[in-house]
């Protein structure tokens, strides 16, 4: 067989092949039209449900926060950025009330990382170096983070009483002059640092596993050179272990700004924001404009939600910034 032969029956052959393709196209295209209809009916409920309760919800909070509502009245009454100004200034009762939230909050944002980061990452380089009993440690450590919150509250809520475990522990050991007669939670110098303990306290089982999650990717051999060239346990955690944990101590910094700007059922179920509102945040804040200040105003409270939201986003946005510039130098 000549080469002109071969060459003139591979040419039928690609010609062939070139008028079967679309025939087969129509067919391909309908099989990836069902495959992705099905695809898509198995995903509407969960589309449908997210709709309705974030899409849906979080446009209506939105158009709430330029309108008066009490909740019952059948319409709205368009305000505009009117809102915002009664919050933070041109209400003579009101702007002092958030204002002194805003203090409050401030001191929570400002105190909840720091002493989250300062007790997890200890204990976690401690559950670390243990080759026993890490796991039932852990396990323990995570429990006040799993437990219910209304059952913590009210327990806390008790110990912190005249006659609570606190005052009678004090007692007890010689340490009179810190009772509190009117109990922890009655003082307006006492209740602020009474509800941040008990908020730490909820938060450190979380920082000491993301911690102790982090510290078991290190290479256990950064760590055992380091020890070889005479660097002290506080030289590792200070020069090696600190900064490649930065990326989770991010991320607990982040958690614990979500926390103090939008956790309300604990100063709700133990103070209520008292006493004086010595305890009112302003998550608390947004709840009392919504149900507990008597004139119920759900668009004052929705444009104190998008205020905190607001703050919230800059305030993670330049957290993740500074964390990750840090990490490239």
């Amino acid at each position: 067989m000549g080469s002109a032969e071969v060459s003139t029956e591979t040419g039928a052959r690609r010609h062939s092949r070139a008028l079967a393709r679309p025939r087969h196209r129509p067919r391909l295209r309908r099989y990836g039209l069902r495959q992705s209809l099905t695809a898509y009916g198995f995903l509407a409920p969960a589309l449908t449900l997210f709709a309705i309760f974030g899409v849906y919800t979080v446009a209506y909070g939105f158009m709430l926060s330029f309108n008066r509502w009490n909740g019952l009245s059948p319409e709205w009454e368009w305000v505009g950025l009117q809102n915002f100004k009664d919050l933070f200034s041109a209400d003579p009762v009101l702007a002092p009330q958030v204002r002194g939230a805003v203090g409050k909050t401030a001191i929570v944002m400002v105190a909840l990382p720091v002493l989250v980061i300062a007790i997890s990452l200890p204990i976690a380089v401690m559950l670390n170096s243990l080759t026993r009993l890490r796991a039932t440690l852990r396990t323990l450590y995570f429990l006040p983070y799993v437990t219910a919150g209304v059952g913590v509250y009210y327990a806390w809520r008790f110990m912190y009483e005249p006659a609570g475990a606190i005052n009678t522990l004090l007692d007890g050991i010689g340490l009179g002059g810190l009772v509190q007669p009117d109990g922890f939670l009655g003082s307006t110098s006492t209740a602020l640092p009474a509800t941040l303990a008990v908020l730490v306290w909820m938060t450190v089982p979380l920082g000491i596993l993301l911690f102790l999650t982090g510290l078991q990717t290190i290479d256990d051999s950064l760590f055992e050179a380091a020890r070889v060239e005479g660097a002290s346990q506080w030289t590792i955690v200070r020069r090696l272990i600190w900064p490649l944990l930065a990326p989770i101590t991010a991320l607990l910094v982040v958690i614990c700004l979500r926390e103090a700007l939008q956790n309300f059922q604990l100063f709700l179920l133990m103070t209520n924001g008292g006493p004086v509102d010595a305890t009112n945040v302003l998550g608390l804040e947004v709840y009392r404009l919504a149900f507990g200040r008597g004139n119920n105003n759900l668009g004052l409270a929705s444009a104190l939600g998008w205020a905190l939201f607001a703050v919230a986003l800059a305030l993670s946005l330049l957290n993740l910034r500074i964390m990750r510039d840090r990490t490239r130098s």
